[in-house]
C-alpha cells in the first residue's frame, strides 16, 4: 500500500478496511501509525540494502558500481513509497533504525573501497554516488526526463561519469572552496 498510496496516505483505516479487519484489530500487530511507519521504513531499508548487496556480490570496481547502480534504481522504480522513506534519517536514538541504515550504506562503501578511499574521501564518494542515485530516480519518477534521449542510456552514462572521476577522487586539487564560502 505504501507504493501505491505513499507512505503519507497510508493510515490505520485505509490498512484495515484493505485487509478487511476493525481497525482496533490492527493493534495486535501495531502500536500507532507511527510505528506502521517506522516499520514500513526499516522493512524498505533492509530490502533496498538487500538489493544492492546482492547486485555486488562477486564484483568489484566499475562492475560493482554499474550493478548496485542498477539494483538501487530498479528497485526504486518498483518501490516508489518505500523507496521514499529510505531517504529518511533514524529517530534520534533509534538504534535499530541507525543500524539498518548504516548497514545499506556500508554495501556502498564496501563496494567503493576498490579505490582505496579513505576517511573524508570516502565519506565524500558515497555521498556522491547516493546524491547521484537519489537525484536520477527522484527526476525519473517526477516525469523530469521529457526528452526522447534513452533513459537507461543517459543513467548508465552518469554512473560511468561518476566511476571515472573515483579514479581521481583523491589527486590533489585547488577547488576554491575556502575563497567559495568567504
Amino acid at each position: 500500500m505504501a507504493d501505491e498510496i505513499g507512505l503519507n496516505s497510508l493510515t490505520l483505516a485505509a490498512l484495515a478496511e484493505r485487509l478487511g479487519v476493525k481497525q482496533p484489530s490492527l493493534y495486535k500487530h501495531i502500536d500507532s501509525l507511527a510505528g506502521l511507519h517506522r516499520s514500513v521504513s526499516l522493512l524498505a531499508k533492509r530490502e533496498l540494502g538487500a538489493a544492492v548487496s546482492r547486485a555486488a556480490v562477486g564484483r568489484s570496481g566499475a562492475d560493482a558500481i554499474f550493478a548496485m547502480s542498477h539494483a538501487y534504481r530498479n528497485w526504486a522504480l518498483l518501490h516508489p513509497g518505500r523507496y521514499d522513506v529510505t531517504q529518511t534519517p533514524p529517530a534520534p536514538g533509534d538504534i535499530d533504525d541507525e543500524n539498518t541504515m548504516m548497514a545499506a550504506i556500508q554495501v556502498i562503501a564496501d563496494v567503493l573501497s576498490a579505490y582505496d578511499l579513505e576517511g573524508d574521501d570516502s565519506v565524500d564518494a558515497i555521498r556522491a554516488l547516493r546524491s547521484i542515485l537519489h537525484g536520477f530516480i527522484s527526476l525519473e519518477t517526477a516525469g523530469g526526463f521529457a526528452l526522447k534521449a534513452d533513459i537507461d542510456r543517459s543513467f548508465d552514462r552518469l554512473i560511468h561519469g561518476f566511476t571515472v572521476a573515483l579514479g581521481q577522487w583523491t589527486d590533489p586539487i585547488d577547488l576554491g572552496l575556502n575563497e567559495a564560502r568567504i
